[in-house]
């Protein structure tokens, strides 16, 4: 059963994964959702799978589709910023300078384009909340994951930082850190589309987290009361006690 309306959404990198299954958890909140992503065909299938969700194409890299996005909106009462990824599993003494960059842009930069351009927005009326899908990659380091662990370090006290410039207006700052999550793309993007690799990340492991769990964890934050704020929520599957050491069967 669909909630009473509760504002509007914008949730990046919501044409698969996480993004995709936030965009409809929220639309089952109540909120008008606007599902934000470069791939317009899958949000259109999402959009019309699920009432409350309207598809916008947004390139969180690009400062002019952002801005683009910013313009049409006067009021925001969610921002999740999800857009980010992985790209390879290189150590750093044979690191791809470009695989870097590429991840600084969307996880680290991403997030500084949107919550800049929409902050007015956020800000107007009662208020509103910016939530990051960060990672426990952003709290902890592993061999062949510098490009990654370093980006979401970043995005780490890109939000840290933010709640405090923030303290006496009226917008929550919110980090999800996720574990091992099961998607579709997220190990086949990252080890650039070797499907059995990408299979052999979750080989034998027991319910690894699905997007869904991570959705729900993005709906518990936002739906607290106004004065309530999650500054962190860690999730990591049962199996798993650190990025090294995971249980399989």
């Amino acid at each position: 059963m669909t909630s009473a309306h509760r504002g509007t959404a914008v949730v990046t990198g919501a044409s698969s994964g996480i993004g995709a299954a936030t965009a409809r958890r929220l639309a089952a909140e109540g909120y008008q959702v606007l599902a934000a992503a470069r791939r317009m065909e899958r949000l259109t299938e999402l959009a019309a799978s699920t009432p409350g969700i309207r598809p916008v194409r947004l390139d969180v890299t690009s400062e002019e589709s952002v801005a683009s996005l910013a313009a049409e909106l006067p009021d925001v009462d969610v921002l999740v910023n999800n857009a980010g990824g992985a790209l390879g599993v290189d150590p750093v003494e044979r690191a791809r300078v470009e695989d870097w960059q590429t991840m600084y842009d969307t996880n680290v930069l991403g997030v500084l384009r949107m919550t800049k351009a929409l902050l007015p927005a956020l800000e107007r009326g009662a208020g509103g909340h910016v939530v990051v899908i960060g990672s426990i990659a952003g709290h902890l380091v592993y061999e062949g994951g510098a490009g990654y662990t370093a980006a979401k370090h970043a995005a780490t006290a890109v939000v840290q930082t933010l709640r405090l410039e923030l303290n006496g207006r009226p917008v929550r700052v919110t980090e999800i850190a996720p574990g091992m999550v099961h998607t579709e793309e997220f190990s086949l993007v990252r080890l650039r589309g070797d499907k059995e690799a990408a299979e052999k990340v979750y080989e034998g492991v027991p319910d690894p987290l699905t997007a869904e769990d991570v959705a729900d964890c993005v709906a518990f934050a936002v739906t607290r009361p106004a004065h309530v704020n999650i500054d962190l929520l860690t999730v990591k599957p049962l199996a798993q006690a650190a990025p090294h050491k995971v249980h399989r069967i």
